[in-house]
């Protein structure tokens, strides 16, 4: 009997640390979970960081449109340059540090490609449109698309179907921001609204790194149909 009684704690004991490890596991694995979002949000702050200097290229293109464009031209391949470097095992301080803190996990093994087509998407603009239409286009980059995504990593929410990992919290940050700056530059409400529906549309396409290229144009475009002056 003692045998048996002993035996019957034993079992007890060993359940009881059982649902205690089930309790504590989740408990345990919560921080991680918070480390891995921070690290993101950091990762996207820095990344976001660059679309928004991109807002000082009309800026800049007002004064000397060439200058712009040869100073973009400098910097993609500047770039280019830097990143095949830590690609062959030749990191350039600093360029390449801030590219492995601003890119995704998934981007890190290849050329991360998201510079190249941010420098390609002001340059088309300002190349395709007259100023006014080609400022308010790098600006639904600059602020839409960056905006957006911070939104989205944040906030998360329901995705938009078939539209990939795009969000619906995502989208109205862009629709917010592109109408906000569409606003502020024409004073034409209507004019906003057509082009922060535009903008939300064109950010919520999948395609990666290229809708730095997708969005401006597709902005641009319908932006220099519009009587700005």
């Amino acid at each position: 009997m003692v045998g048996i009684d002993l035996a019957l704690r034993v079992l007890t004991v060993t359940n009881s640390m059982k649902q205690s490890q089930e309790i504590v596991r989740p408990l345990m694995s919560e921080p991680v979970s918070i480390a891995a979002l921070l690290l993101r949000f950091q990762g996207e702050i820095v990344r976001k960081s660059l679309h928004f200097l991109i807002a000082l290229v009309p800026l800049l293109a007002s004064v000397n449109l060439t200058a712009t464009l040869g100073l973009l031209a400098a910097g993609i391949l500047f770039y280019s340059f830097a990143e095949s470097s830590r690609l062959q095992g030749f990191p350039i301080p600093l360029v390449s540090d801030l590219t492995m803190i601003a890119s995704r996990e998934k981007d890190r093994r290849g050329f991360v490609l998201g510079p190249v087509t941010l420098g390609l998407g002001a340059m088309l603009s300002l190349l395709l449109y007259p100023l006014p239409a080609a400022s308010l286009a790098i600006y639904a980059l600059a602020f839409g698309d960056g905006i957006a995504t911070l939104a989205g990593t944040v906030m998360r929410g329901p995705r938009i179907p078939l539209f990939g990992d795009k969000t619906i919290s995502g989208s109205l940050a862009c629709f917010a921001a592109v109408f906000i700056v569409t606003l502020s530059v024409t004073q034409r409400p209507f004019y906003a609204f057509l082009l922060a529906v535009a903008g939300a549309f064109l950010e919520a396409i999948p395609a990666g790194n290229y809708d730095n290229i997708i969005l401006p144009v597709g902005i641009g475009l319908i932006a220099s149909r519009l009587p700005l002056a």
